[in-house]
């Protein structure tokens, strides 16, 4: 594909807007012959394990639900049948190292953007493809990255919240920053009213400041959706800022307070996280809050088995 046609009917109020306000944008990838529901079964049946999470949800009228699963030896059509009849978010992550093909839709899209924006810079990026049941939602979280979501097939409904507190605190971007988890934020039930909501089809792509919180509730149909996270030095300094106060914070009982990217406390803070992010306490944390306790029912698609 030519990179002048992922994105369609782009004006000078885009630009301007990028980053700054949540932007809905038209785009040509879901007529894309890499979306069929062909190819995702077979890039389903050959994903590496690291590289993906699936997800139980709750329904979009249930209660709150979110345990993390696996596919088993499941077959890629197996897979599709399970999540068009059950409560599941598959998210192939990392999709753009996985297969090239991905790769080169997300140079060509961040290098179109680029030409349009001034400001816009993904020297650090990176892709998923989130395949999700119908009636179920996505909880109220926050990503660190920079973010853009692209619909390629199916109907969603996605609520983007002010990147301020309350609705998001340094505090939440510490623990997301450490311990790999960005739904265990409880939102106000007031905070609706402050939301922008977009009702969102294939060909659409959306796009909201950083760290703004969002949600997420699927309509009446399997979606099939595009994730694009990037970072500039900025980005990426804040993120070391928030793994560094997290640990401060959460493994030695300091409040911190600065949140500056320069300077001897930032590099200090930088040094400091780069030695304890991957110890031990930092990953039984993770593996508590991430436990892989199901799998996919190979018998009744949408069933689960309990794992021990």
């Amino acid at each position: 594909m030519n990179h002048t046609t992922i994105l369609a009917g782009w004006d000078d109020a885009h630009s301007q807007l990028w980053g700054r306000q949540p932007i809905r944008l038209a785009h040509q990838l879901h007529q894309s012959p890499l979306f069929t529901t062909e190819k995702l079964a077979r890039l389903i049946e050959r994903y590496p394990r690291e590289h993906y999470s699936l997800v139980l949800s709750g329904g979009v009228d249930g209660d709150r639900v979110w345990r993390e699963g696996e596919i088993g030896a499941l077959s890629g059509d197996q897979v599709l049948s399970a999540i068009a009849a059950g409560r599941f978010w598959l998210n192939l992550r990392n999709v753009d190292h996985v297969d090239a093909r991905y790769g080169a839709v997300l140079d060509e899209l961040c290098a179109e953007i680029g030409a349009k924006v001034p400001h816009f810079a993904a020297a650090t990026r990176g892709a998923g493809i989130l395949i999700s049941s119908p009636r179920t939602k996505v909880y109220y979280h926050v990503d660190l990255p920079a973010q853009m979501l692209i619909q390629i097939v199916g109907h969603k409904r996605v609520y983007v919240y002010p990147a301020t507190p309350p609705f998001v605190t340094p505090e939440d971007l510490e623990s997301i920053a450490l311990f790999d988890v960005e739904v265990d934020i409880t939102p106000e039930s007031w905070f609706d009213d402050h939301a922008a909501a977009f009702d969102f089809e294939p060909g659409q792509l959306l796009s909201w400041p950083l760290n703004a919180p969002h949600r997420v509730e699927n309509l009446d149909d399997v979606n099939v959706s595009m994730t694009v996270s990037y970072a500039d030095r900025d980005i990426r300094y804040r993120q070391v800022v928030s793994r560094a106060n997290g640990i401060l914070r959460h493994r030695c009982g300091y409040q911190p307070r600065s949140r500056a990217t320069s300077g001897v406390s930032f590099w200090t803070k930088a040094l400091m996280q780069e030695v304890l992010r991957h110890g031990p306490w930092v990953k039984r944390r993770r593996r508590e809050r991430r436990a892989v306790d199901f799998r996919l029912d190979a018998e009744v698609p949408g069933r689960i088995v309990d794992l021990a």
